[in-house]
């Protein structure tokens, strides 16, 4: 198996790139089976979300052409993506999804909706059918791993997310938030996360609109708000100071005209449009507009870097737990490939030990079952002490990486590891015996 990962992010590429080949959550079970159609890839998952695209596959050579399959999807020059895409193989691969589940990566380190964000793609292959051993085992790893850092590390305390980064930026413009007045547009989990921390800043009335009604309707009566139907939007966006809009639309909601028609209604107040959503929500032509301010979420970088330094001796520890977790997949890994020898040992000596009863079953003459079970004990039991040191020695040798002494003990045992039917038992025998 090998594992590649391409991807761009908040890092690479600016937002005008990432909106291009944003992946809605309804259009994901389908472009994720498209993905697992492409020649060479035997499994596959895709996490999207306003920071980032990364596919990852489990492809029979490194050569697998995921990079163009980007390109044919989203009908991309493949020079705009170029300068961007970023693409790491096997450890690498490993180290960078461990990295992306502990919230290493983001654009606030800490932030705790990563994690869900990419459970979420992982729950999505496997009901698109496009997941089997190799990647669940890895994804839930990864999970342990992301658990581990935030248990065993501080990085998670007063943690922030963008929503949160998006009220600080408010606050910031206004001086309070006291009394005002905040329209959230889209009534996603990103929406709600802002809503909470406006509550607290002591936000005035909150509106809330979505394209399903009822969703807006939750919402509203968590934080006694107003609903706004949908197709008001345009009517009632001028009551608001501050917009937070975090839609899954293809295309801006709020354009120029819009803004024109708000401020003229707010006798030119000021209006801020903090734009949460990728593809964007608000025309960056909109901020050409005086009275109007947006911001996006590549703006919204500049504050996350105000936490960055409280955070860096936590993200360090986090680090190196991750090269931990990242070392012992490896060894996991190792071990699940040396189960073939293993398994072809124990065949060997499960031969031996049935030929030999045969060889001697007329001298023990009629037994009763109590008698048969006896002898099956025994015999039993001599073999697996029998196998035990052999089998360490493997584990060991695979643990180690050492391929002369693997091959010199496969030689000494004759042993070929074949081709073994059941791959999942073997991975499953493999984790049961790390566990213990």
């Amino acid at each position: 198996m090998t594992l590649v990962l391409i991807g761009v992010n908040h890092k690479t590429a600016p937002i005008e790139v990432r909106e291009r080949i944003a992946i809605s959550r309804e259009d994901l079970p389908e472009v994720t089976r498209a993905l697992a159609e492409t020649p060479g890839v035997t499994e596959c998952m895709i996490v999207s979300t306003c920071n980032r695209v990364e596919l990852l596959a489990a492809v029979e050579s490194p050569d697998a052409d995921l990079t163009g399959f980007l390109h044919r999807h989203f009908g991309l020059d493949p020079a705009l993506l170029a300068p961007h895409i970023y693409r790491e193989i096997d450890q690498d691969a490993v180290r960078h999804l461990f990295r992306v589940a502990a919230s290493l990566d983001s654009m606030v380190v800490g932030e705790p909706q990563i994690l869900g964000q990419v459970k979420e793609a992982f729950a999505t292959a496997r009901v698109s059918g496009t997941i089997a051993g190799q990647l669940e085992h890895l994804l839930q790893c990864a999970f342990a791993a992301a658990k581990k850092v935030r248990t065993e590390t501080e990085i998670g305390s007063n943690s922030v997310s963008i929503a949160s980064v998006a009220v600080d930026l408010a606050r910031k413009i206004f001086g309070s938030l006291q009394g005002r007045t905040v329209f959230l547009v889209g009534a996603g989990k990103m929406s709600e996360l802002a809503a909470r921390h406006l509550v607290q800043q002591g936000a005035g009335a909150i509106l809330v609109s979505n394209r399903t009604q009822e969703r807006a309707r939750r919402m509203a009566e968590t934080f006694r708000g107003r609903v706004i139907p949908f197709e008001q939007l345009y009517e009632v966006a001028s009551e608001a100071d501050i917009v937070i809009t975090s839609t899954g639309a293809p295309h801006p909601i709020f354009r120029r005209e819009h803004g024109q028609a708000f401020l003229h209604r707010r006798r030119n107040r000021p209006m801020f449009f903090i734009d949460i959503a990728v593809p964007r929500d608000v025309d960056p032509a909109m901020n050409k507009l005086e009275g109007i301010f947006v911001y996006d979420i590549d703006d919204l970088q500049q504050v996350a870097a105000a936490n960055m330094a409280e955070r860096s001796l936590e993200a360090s520890n986090a680090e190196a737990l991750i090269e931990g977790e990242v070392e012992r997949f490896r060894q996991r890994l190792r071990t699940v490939n040396v189960a073939p020898a293993i398994i072809a040992l124990q065949r060997q000596a499960e031969e031996i030990r049935l030929a030999e009863l045969r060889r001697v079953q007329a001298r023990l003459g009629s037994l009763n079952a109590d008698q048969v079970a006896a002898v099956e004990a025994l015999t039993r039991g001599l073999m697996n002490k029998f196998l035990h040191p052999p089998m360490q020695a493997l584990k060991q040798a695979a643990r180690e990486d050492n391929a002369a002494r693997l091959e010199a003990l496969c030689d000494a045992w004759q042993l070929e590891a074949g081709t073994i039917e059941d791959e999942a038992a073997i991975v499953d025998e493999t984790h049961e015996e790390n566990r213990r």
